[in-house]
């Protein structure tokens, strides 16, 4: 979701998305709420955060509860860290109608974290 916020809140970005334990597929969940913004996440692959340890960025963010402690150590060179934790939504239980709020608050956790990080690298560019 949150490859999703970014590249629709900063379309110029070039951003890659990897986790510690990626599923085979992007969360049907994850797809309906962001489909809700109007976003398509559907084409998304999940990918291992070890296809980047090398790779220099300007931003690392991690985003889950739990990436902040068991997150690889970049050997690339990495401009700027940030650790923005969020439930992970795949944790959540009960019906189908009460998952899919889960999925949608952090869904909107995320987008006001990006949003408030990408006013935040405008005034630092100015």
């Amino acid at each position: 979701m949150a490859e999703g916020l970014i590249k629709h809140f900063m379309p110029d970005c070039e951003v890659y998305s990897a986790g510690v334990r990626p599923e085979k597929e992007v969360n049907p969940n994850a797809i309906q709420v962001m489909l809700e913004m109007g976003i398509d996440i559907s084409n998304h692959q999940p990918k291992n955060v070890s296809l980047f340890l090398n790779e220099s960025f300007d931003f690392v963010i991690t985003v889950c509860d739990h990436a902040h402690e068991t997150c690889p150590v970049f050997s690339g060179k990495v401009k700027r860290r940030l650790h923005i934790g969020f439930e992970d939504p795949a944790d959540a239980r009960g019906t189908a109608e009460e998952v899919l709020t889960v999925y949608r608050r952090i869904r909107d956790e995320i987008a006001v974290a990006i949003k408030t990080m990408a006013s935040e690298m405008f005034v630092e560019m100015t």
